[in-house]
């Protein structure tokens, strides 16, 4: 299956958590890899979350991808994403988020890294990962509280990504439960 599919999708190669600013070029990266992705299975909705999907909203740079799939789509999904160049790897960002597939896409030159978080439709992390999103477009004062938030972890020191995240998880759970 996908035999024809080509890797267009590098390896993703672990580096110490650093802060980047917003780049408007996201949304532009997370259009091209979900039309990837739709090219060969067009039934399947990809959506652009986390930080990169908010405007002005920065972080580590990493464009998140959720693909919530259909009973009995989860193997398909997974044997397309590897085909591409997509792996396995990382920590859990949100437990009892699964882990991302991981990779790099070269945009002009630029690198830019890739998560995409394959659960089944109408997972609660789906859910949790959209409500996110949604809150943090739609109140400017969150946004900027979890930019600061994510700058003072960086500024701490803390380059490890499972540290970085725990701290970032501990924030997102006081502010929205």
């Amino acid at each position: 299956m996908f035999d024809e599919v080509q890797s267009v999708i590098g390896p993703c190669n672990e580096a110490a958590v650093v802060y980047r600013d917003f780049d408007p070029r996201f949304a532009e990266i997370a259009r091209q890899v979900a039309g990837l992705i739709s090219r060969h299975l067009p039934s399947l909705r990809v959506e652009h979350v986390g930080s990169t999907a908010v405007p002005d909203c920065g972080g580590r740079g990493i464009v998140d991808l959720l693909i919530a799939c259909p009973e009995g789509e989860m193997e398909k999904v997974h044997s397309l994403l590897e085909r591409l160049g997509f792996r396995p790897g990382g920590d859990v960002v949100l437990p009892p988020h699964a882990p991302a597939l991981r990779g790099v896409l070269d945009y002009n030159g630029d690198a830019f890294p890739l998560h995409v978080y394959v659960l089944s439709a109408g997972a609660d992390q789906a859910d949790s990962m959209r409500f996110l999103r949604s809150c943090l477009r739609s109140d400017a004062e969150l946004a900027r509280a979890y930019v600061q938030h994510k700058r003072a972890i960086v500024a701490k020191g803390v380059r490890e990504e499972s540290e970085y995240n725990r701290q970032k998880a501990e924030f997102l759970k006081m502010v929205l439960g």
